[in-house]
């Protein structure tokens, strides 16, 4: 195991983390999306793609088990970088194949970027909340999302859309009072960086 390497993907995850504590400390965390927040998902994802031109996908095998979340969770907040989030889950989805990293991340992963592109998911693993301001996801096929879901090792959609409804609750997060302003915006944010 390459504990180096390992370490620097904490020391990554870790600035992620703190820096969406802080916003959320701040009441900022929900609504746009902040610049501080854009900037570290924009430096840690291009931090990603060194290791794995350098290293190919971080699997449990050169990271370990925790250094492989904290590599998924770069790759799951790499929104401002298309391309480099395509690419990861093209990586993440060959480590997976080989046993490297577990099946619900490239799940998450592939949800996270049919939500960037404004197409149904897959699993249903990305919520937000619709002109009603009711949370969900719209999902592909959503009569067979728990079949889907139990392959990947995911629970069942309505758990997990109970247990997201309560850790939002829990950080204050709500439906934007301008649902058409907020849709514009994603719209907008995401032409700009390059989904659209």
């Amino acid at each position: 195991m390459n504990d180096q390497l390992a370490a620097q993907l904490e020391r990554l995850k870790q600035r992620d983390l703190e820096t969406r504590a802080r916003l959320q400390a701040n009441d900022r965390l929900y609504g746009n999306y902040h610049q501080a927040m854009q900037t570290v998902h924009v430096e840690n994802a291009r931090a990603l793609d060194n290791i794995t031109q350098q290293h190919g996908w971080p699997g449990i095998s050169l990271v370990g088990l925790a250094g492989g979340q904290a590599a998924w969770l770069i790759a799951q907040h790499s929104i401002s970088t298309p391309e480099l989030q395509r690419n990861f889950l093209g990586l993440l989805t060959v480590a997976a194949q080989q046993g490297e990293a577990p099946m619900k991340q490239v799940a998450m992963l592939t949800d996270r970027i049919c939500f960037n592109e404004n197409r149904p998911q897959v699993y249903g693993t990305v919520f937000d909340w619709d002109e009603n301001g009711v949370l969900g996801c719209n999902i592909q096929d959503p009569e067979t999302v728990d079949e889907r879901r139990k392959i990947v090792g995911l629970p069942p959609y309505q758990e997990a859309l109970r247990e997201n409804i309560a850790a939002i609750e829990n950080e204050g997060g709500k439906p934007s009072q301008d649902f058409t302003g907020h849709q514009q915006a994603f719209f907008a944010w995401a032409t700009r960086v390059g989904w659209q």
